[in-house]
């Protein structure tokens, strides 16, 4: 018998498990042996919500669909069912080693069906499990993807301006960098009162290292939530700065790393330079292995591994930022 993570206590080889695959206007979902197609909408959400507890069903998958999936896995959360939201290329390349070549809706919801049959025995279930929704944490990651938006715009106009010659099309370009400018302030303020609001204690700590910033902070905030709630090796895993084995019999590959979040882990890669030059842990942990032979990018993550580590402790301790502890943990690379 086994804990169910959200709900009671069930035997999850006896509970069938469900794929939905999602489209903007339906959901197709396989339960167990049956199919169905609902709308995607509250109604629709409500009689698969309804099915799922009437089958007991451990756990659903279902691909990331840039927000399309959100709804329904509010619903299903709310509802005390598991859900895990995979990436695509995740859920293809397992119907490519299921043999599943074909792709229709109905068929991507059965392959899903599989997957989730795998991922409900795995040894690392817990990984691959969607964190309960959190609407303050929801509004504060739309707001971190507009800024960013915002910063791409900017740095697309700035490349425009650079090459504009006519003072007409030099007036326009200045005119919408000094609007972006504003917007982008806005969305900052927004931003800092929201987390003040809402993750002023989280805030807090993070602050608190040298090498962390504000855009960290927001980035780590957002789109981090298992941060101090996993262990060191499954929070760098989920954020792509774990090396991966390559080997294969008596061969010993290159350890890389590979997948994991790319925009969390372009801010762990800025703040790990900037503490490389101005973190006293950070910047030993960095000479030590540059002086072992260490290739400049290997050290390079293994300082994002270790300073996304001392994060993610500090998180879990509720501790502010201590040297002296910190530097008694050196990490591999």
């Amino acid at each position: 018998m086994n804990m169910h993570p959200q709900g009671g206590v069930a035997n999850r080889d006896q509970r069938p498990n469900a794929g939905i695959d999602v489209c903007k206007q339906h959901l197709d979902v396989c339960l167990g042996t049956t199919a169905q197609r609902v709308a995607n909408d509250a109604s629709g959400w409500d009689e698969l919500t309804a099915k799922c507890r009437q089958a007991d069903v451990d756990l659903v998958v279902l691909e990331a669909t840039g927000g399309y999936e959100r709804g329904l896995v509010c619903a299903l959360q709310d509802a005390g069912i598991t859900v895990a939201r995979v990436n695509p290329r995740q859920a293809r390349d397992f119907a490519k080693s299921m043999g599943v070549l074909a792709k229709t809706d109905q068929v991507d919801a059965r392959t899903l069906r599989d997957f989730a049959d795998v991922l409900a025995r795995h040894q690392d279930r817990a990984k691959y499990i969607t964190p309960m929704h959190d609407e303050r944490r929801q509004q504060l990651a739309e707001l971190m993807t507009r800024r960013r938006q915002l910063v791409d715009m900017r740095v697309a106009e700035n490349n425009h301006l650079e090459h504009a010659v006519g003072k007409h099309a030099v007036r326009s370009i200045k005119s919408v960098l000094k609007t972006l400018d504003k917007q982008l302030a806005a969305v900052d303020h927004e931003v800092d009162d929201h987390i003040d609001r809402h993750f002023k204690d989280q805030r807090t700590l993070l602050d608190s290292v040298k090498g962390v910033g504000p855009v960290t902070i927001l980035t780590l905030t957002a789109a981090l939530p298992e941060l101090g709630h996993l262990g060191r090796r499954q929070i760098s895993k989920l954020v792509g700065v774990a090396p991966l084995a390559d080997d294969s019999g008596p061969r010993m590959g290159k350890r890389r790393i590979w997948g994991g979040r790319a925009d969390v882990r372009a801010v762990v890669y800025m703040a790990a330079v900037v503490a490389m030059k101005h973190n006293p842990v950070i910047r030993e942990f960095h000479s030590r292995l540059i002086a072992a032979g260490k290739p400049k990018k290997v050290a390079i993550v293994a300082c994002m591994r270790k300073l996304l580590t001392i994060l993610n402790a500090m998180l879990r301790d509720q501790a502010l930022w201590n040297a002296a502890r910190h530097v008694q943990q050196p990490t591999s690379a």
